[in-house]
């Protein structure tokens, strides 16, 4: 059973003695947070306005004469406790009395109420009907759209879905051979230009139909374009995103894509001349470099000449562009190709695209390959805020879960996003943050007529911290 915050339950317990000194450690010290970072991510929160943005799209049936807890409170203690590393409802039963996140929810840290608890938090997560929750997700796209500042010319959104194992006997767990488990299967949709989630949906364990993506691209961009009716948006995504259903809707709704596209025998065939070429010119330079090691025993050998045939040796690479239409496709589409030989052998991969423009090196190396930056951002959300906790029976109750997590996600982007480019947290991932600038320990005093809070002197990041609290207080008359 967890301690209460500032409990004198804790027995004292001993240290190694030094410089002759006995120690001696209790968990006694009184008002002492941790979590003293909380009170940056509060005025962050309260600039974004998700929590009360959520709880307003919930229908709240209690008597109000005898509500204690708010939904958009209880909202915002559960997403503060998520940014701050806390993925589990019961980490709210101690850090309810903990005076940061008190403060941070707009409550006194002595006399104030103390905030929500697991049961309250759980009952609310499962609380939200289907539509409640299609709302929901929904104010996290509009979250997407108004973080600009005025609509972007283009914009182009990663696709992909990621495992989430079961915890249980849950609804929609399913076994997935590839992945060798009982999961689901979440889709994530991020910005690729600067990692901004633009929706988070939790779905069965199995791999998406071309009919189910289609429907969920389409209420997507429906709703992005009741914000940006003007906004060019190009859909990336790998292969199994690249289903005829899709792209039929791309190209029947003015929207760009580019996904992978699986290699078959007639695409193979279709390449075969040039795959041809690149394995002999491989060969070649392979004999060069045979040719050029077997003569360095004889001097002078020119170095720069050996490394250069080594890298030529090592890999032969070129592209190309073909129009194929499978069976299943109505019309024949644009389709690049990258062929690399290397010692391992040939490797093929091609892409589907409807974009006109650009060589078909641009399309795979630039354009294509970097959808593999989604992979951080995905990483970021399921990893380091652990949005994988998806532990609900209901899906609908999971669903809430990953609309809170991407809240949270928020919070901490737009913290990264505001700090100076110079400053080497400005690239951190959000452990890092979360252990530089979050994880403070701070003594919160409260008297009569203010709030005094002792931040520890010996914080590496004080000056960034306070600068950075500054700039998310509201601007004065």
């Amino acid at each position: 059973m967890p301690v209460p915050f500032g409990s004198l339950q804790a027995a004292p317990f001993g240290l190694p003695a030094v410089g002759g000194k006995q120690v001696v450690a209790a968990f006694d010290g009184g008002r002492i947070t941790s979590d003293g970072g909380v009170l940056l991510l509060a005025p962050v929160e309260r600039q974004l306005g998700i929590a009360d943005t959520l709880a307003r799209l919930i229908a709240d049936p209690r008597n109000p004469a005898y509500v204690t807890h708010s939904v958009s409170d209880i909202l915002r203690a559960r997403i503060l406790a998520i940014a701050c590393g806390y993925e589990d409802a019961d980490d709210l039963d101690v850090l309810r009395t903990d005076p940061a996140f008190k403060l941070a929810c707009g409550r006194l840290p002595d006399s104030g109420n103390d905030l929500c608890s697991q049961p309250t938090v759980s009952r609310w997560e499962n609380a939200p009907t289907l539509r409640e929750v299609v709302r929901m997700t929904y104010a996290m796209i509009d979250a997407y759209c108004r973080s600009y500042v005025r609509p972007p010319a283009a914009v182009t959104l990663d696709i992909d879905d990621t495992c989430d194992v079961a915890h249980g006997n849950q609804q929609l767990a399913l076994f997935n051979a590839h992945y060798d488990e009982r999961c689901f299967l979440q889709i994530h949709v991020y910005d690729a230009a600067n990692a901004r989630p633009v929706v988070v949906l939790f779905r069965a364990g199995k791999t998406p139909s071309g009919v189910e993506i289609r429907a969920h691209v389409r209420r997507m961009v429906r709703r992005i374009r009741t914000h940006w009716p003007d906004t060019r948006i190009t859909l990336r995504g790998d292969s199994h995103y690249g289903r005829h259903e899709v792209m039929g809707w791309c190209e029947a709704s003015d929207l760009d894509y580019i996904f992978g596209l699986s290699g078959n025998a007639v695409l193979d065939q279709m390449v075969e001349p040039l795959a041809d070429d690149v394995r002999v010119r491989r060969a070649e330079a392979q004999a060069d470099l045979i040719a050029l090691r077997g003569a360095a025993a004889e001097p002078p050998v020119d170095a720069a000449r050996l490394r250069q045939a080594e890298t030529r040796a090592a890999a032969v690479r070129c592209h190309t562009e073909i129009r194929y239409g499978a069976k299943s496709w109505k019309c024949e589409r644009r389709v690049a190709a990258r062929i690399e030989a290397t010692p391992k052998g040939l490797d093929i991969r091609y892409v589907v695209t409807n974009l006109g423009g650009g060589s078909p090196a641009w399309l795979y190396e630039t354009m294509y390959c970097a959808r593999g930056q989604m992979e951080n951002f995905i990483k970021l959300h399921k990893t380091q805020l652990h949005s994988d906790r998806t532990s609900c029976r209901s899906p609908l109750a999971n669903q809430v879960r990953l609309v809170l997590h991407t809240a949270a996600y928020w919070l901490l982007l737009t913290v990264r996003d505001a700090i100076p480019k110079l400053q080497p947290l400005a690239v951190a991932e959000f452990k890092t943050l979360q252990m530089r600038l979050i994880k403070i320990g701070a003594r919160i005093i409260e008297t009569g007529k203010r709030v005094r809070i002792a931040f520890a002197a010996a914080c590496p990041a004080a000056e960034l911290f306070s600068g950075l609290v500054r700039s998310f207080q509201p601007a004065g008359p």
